[in-house]
Order: C-alpha cells, then sequence, then structure tokens
C-alpha cells in the first residue's frame, strides 16, 4: 500500500496491478454517478421540487464536479497515490486520514447491504415464492469470485453493468424526444416541453420544496468519487483519470437532466407518483410491453453494480487502512495476493456485507434506514473532507498544476458552503435530521478512536 508521501511498499511485492483501461474506468465513473436512485428514487424528489429538480441536479452537478477536480489535482501531482484517503493522510494529517478512510469504508459496506437486500426485493416481481436472502447471497457469491480474480474482471463486469444503464436512460430519452415532436397524446395530455412551466411554473413547490429535495439530489451522486480509487490500477492514469472527470459535467447533463427533463415533458409533474419509478411510467403509457419488467432487470443490474463497487471498494480502502498497523497479523489484511489483488481485504467485506444483510431480518426496518441513512449522509463529510484537503494542499504545494481546480480557491469555498446548506436543510425533515444526529455521533466515535490508533 501506500506511504504518506504516496510511494508505494515494495516489500514482498506488495502492489497492485494496473488492469483497467480508459473504457473501464469512463465506465466505473458513469456507474458511480448514476444509481438506482434514478431509476426508483427520482419520484420522490419530483415530488418534492417538481420542474425545478432539474436545477437542482445542474447545481450538485456542478459542486460534484468541482469536488472531482479537486481531488484530481491533488492525485496527479504523484500517480502512485492509491486513494484519496492517501491525500487526507499527507496534506491534512494521520487522524482526519483514519477518520476518514474508516467513514468511507463503512459507508460502502451499509450501501452494499441495503443494495443487497434491494435486489432481493426486486427479484420478487418474478419470483414471488423464493426467499428474500437468496438473490442477495448468490449476487454477493458471483461478485465476491469476479474481484478475487483480477482487477481488469471487476472493471469489466462494472463496463457491461453501467452500459445497460446507459442504454435505458438514451432509451427513454430518443423515446421522449420523438413523442414531443410528433405531439404524442399521453394519457396525461399532450408530450411537450411546456409540461415544465404550465402547471404552476418551473418552481411549483417554491423554494422550500427545492430546497427539501437537494439532500435526496446530493445522495444520488454518492459514488462519483470512486474514480479516485482506481489511480493505483490503471493505465495511463495521467490521461485516463482527468479525462474521466472533465466528461462528468456532459454525463450529468445528458443522463440527469435529460432523462429528467424528457419524463415531465411527457407527464405533468403533479401526476407522477412519488412511489412509482418515471422510467416505467412512461415505457408503459406508450405501449411497451414488459415496461415494470425492463426497468426492473435495470434497477437490478445498478444494485449489482453497486456491489461490485462496493467490493471493489471496500476491499482496497481496508487493506489500506491496515497497511500501517502495529499489529503484524491485522497487517496481513493489507497483502496483495500473486493475483496482485487484496484477496483478505476483500473476503473480509464480502463477509461483512453479507452478514450485514442478514440483520435486516432481525432487527426493525427502521433501523435499517437509519443505517443505510447514516452511510450515504457520511458522503457529505467525505466528499467536505477532500476539498478541506485541497485548500491544505494548495497552500503547501502552491505551484501550478497542468490539472488545476477551476476558480479555485472560490470554489473550494462555494463546495464548502453548499455542503453546508444541504446539511442545514436535512435539519428541516425528521428522516433526515436523525441520519444526520447520528452520522455526527458515528464521526464523534472515529475522532475518539484516531486518537488511540498508531501507526508503524
Amino acid at each position: 500500500m501506500a506511504d504518506n508521501d504516496g510511494h508505494n511498499a515494495t516489500q514482498d511485492n506488495n502492489e497492485l496491478k494496473r488492469g483497467l483501461t480508459n473504457r473501464h474506468v469512463q465506465m466505473i465513473a458513469l456507474g458511480g454517478a448514476i444509481g438506482t436512485g434514478l431509476f426508483l428514487g427520482s419520484g420522490e424528489s419530483i415530488h418534492f421540487a417538481g420542474p425545478s429538480i432539474i436545477l437542482g441536479y445542474l447545481i450538485t452537478g456542478i459542486i460534484c464536479f468541482w469536488m472531482m477536480r479537486a481531488m484530481g489535482e491533488m492525485m496527479m501531482t504523484n500517480i502512485k497515490y492509491h486513494s484519496f484517503v492517501d491525500l487526507i493522510h499527507q496534506y491534512w494529517g494521520h487522524r482526519s486520514g483514519f477518520v476518514i478512510g474508516w467513514a468511507y469504508w463503512a459507508s460502502w459496506i451499509a450501501i452494499a447491504m441495503a443494495e443487497l437486500t434491494a435486489i432481493g426485493v426486486y427479484i420478487k416481481l418474478w419470483l414471488p415464492g423464493l426467499p428474500q436472502w437468496v438473490p442477495g447471497l448468490i449476487t454477493i457469491a458471483i461478485l465476491l469470485c469476479i474481484n478475487l480474480i483480477t482487477v481488469k474482471a471487476f472493471g469489466e463486469v462494472e463496463f457491461w453493468f453501467a452500459l445497460i444503464k446507459i442504454v435505458a436512460i438514451i432509451a427513454l430519452i430518443i423515446i421522449g424526444i420523438g413523442l414531443m415532436i410528433f405531439r404524442f397524446h399521453t394519457s396525461a395530455g399532450v408530450a411537450t416541453p411546456m409540461n415544465l412551466v404550465n402547471h404552476g411554473g418551473f418552481f411549483p413547490t417554491g423554494m422550500h420544496g427545492f430546497m427539501m429535495a437537494l439532500p435526496m439530489v446530493v445522495f444520488a451522486f454518492a459514488g462519483v468519487e470512486m474514480v479516485g480509487m482506481t489511480a493505483a490500477e490503471t493505465q495511463d492514469p495521467q490521461k485516463v483519470i482527468p479525462r474521466a472527470i472533465n466528461n462528468i459535467p456532459v454525463r450529468i447533463l445528458i443522463f440527469y437532466i435529460g432523462s429528467l427533463a424528457v419524463i415531465m415533458s411527457i407527464f405533468p409533474w403533479n401526476l407522477l407518483s412519488a412511489h412509482t419509478s418515471p422510467f416505467v411510467m412512461v415505457f408503459k403509457d406508450i405501449g411497451i410491453s414488459g415496461a415494470a419488467d425492463i426497468i426492473n432487470f435495470v434497477v437490478i443490474t445498478a444494485a449489482a453494480s453497486s456491489c461490485n463497487s462496493a467490493l471493489y471498494t471496500t476491499g482496497r480502502m481496508l487493506a489500506e487502512l491496515t497497511s500501517k498497523s502495529p499489529n503484524p497479523k491485522v497487517r496481513k489484511i493489507s497483502h496483495i495476493s500473486r493475483f496482485q489483488v487484496p484477496t483478505l481485504a476483500i473476503l473480509i467485506s464480502a463477509v461483512l456485507i453479507t452478514f450485514s444483510a442478514a440483520l435486516n431480518y432481525l432487527i426493525p426496518g427502521s433501523v435499517f434506514t437509519l443505517i443505510s441513512g447514516v452511510a450515504t449522509t457520511s458522503f457529505l463529510f467525505i466528499w467536505g473532507a477532500i476539498v478541506i484537503t485541497h485548500l491544505i494542499f494548495r497552500k503547501k504545494c502552491p505551484k501550478e498544476s497542468p490539472f488545476k481546480m477551476p476558480f479555485s480557491p472560490v470554489s473550494d469555498y462555494l463546495v464548502l458552503i453548499f455542503f453546508a446548506v444541504v446539511a442545514v436543510t436535512m435539519l428541516m425533515q425528521e428522516s433526515t435530521l436523525i441520519s444526520l444526529v447520528a452520522t455526527l455521533i458515528w464521526m464523534g466515535i472515529l475522532v475518539i478512536a484516531s486518537r488511540c490508533h498508531k501507526e508503524v
């Protein structure tokens, strides 16, 4: 794993392999920005904000792009960095790196736990008699085998998972544009862009509704930073990583803003259900048989993609976090196998993900929801830590960078202000308030633990 100065340890040839190509990294970045939230959860965010949700995604997209550029600028100073946690260790300190590293690892464990449970729920559409835990167990077993082979196997699977999501979104956009050109009559009336303003205006629920939807929009981007985890295993990272980061705005414009604009042009926002996938409603209304089955398949692959990313991320992060433990037995977790993957770290993460998912059947649903809420809320602090580290980095390394973050340091402060505004907004809703408070407690526990932590 990486030392504090960014150099790899060469002992026992404990190094990762650069097996990810440009197309792998591009799709990993894309898959990280598009999750099940777009296909299922967008109905709820539209219900809160109406057409103004498009502006929410645009603003959040810019914020995430700046955050990613901040991370990219730092990582491109040394291609031997394994992750953004290496950066936090070096520029902000070991305690901060400890807190953010373990928070990030735990967040992905919880996200994978939620996605495994979701897969079991989605499969019931086709196999209602199948026990809910079976699909999740089969999924994690298959993904574990893939992740233990080579990093290229992970990248290849993630490529195809992301491609399925892209095809579904592009199909929706093309069909929607066609409906608007020919002024197709749906069950909700004529498909026209004017539906974005004809039903209460662009801000039908006012600024209050817009602000209440922001946390859902922000959390839809959880995982976008994962491209920073691939730097140590990417071929020609100095070209591939910047390209993947720079393509983020275009992807957001097409896949989030484009699809939601088309959906609300076909169906007025006030006729969309908060509890039904807008994609299913559109495909059903234009007469595509099996619309629910198609989207259900897409959502299952999106959830499996998230689990695949979780295994990759948690394995690498756990290996990095244990690589400098004073306990030799703990340090063994970071060992890289002959296949040049952190086998033991991946196995431990997989077992915890599987065990955690089983807890969903033993604890009340509200507790499970709280755990998932804490995981997603933690990303506010993780992303914020990346930006704070960038501010420290710019002070310590003032020279011009070939991949400098645009408008820095003003953009850094704008990103931090935005995250603070989202956190304040979360205080206004009971569900998000509980998650935010629980996240603060969790972060506090990690801070206390960091004071007891020692490295070799």
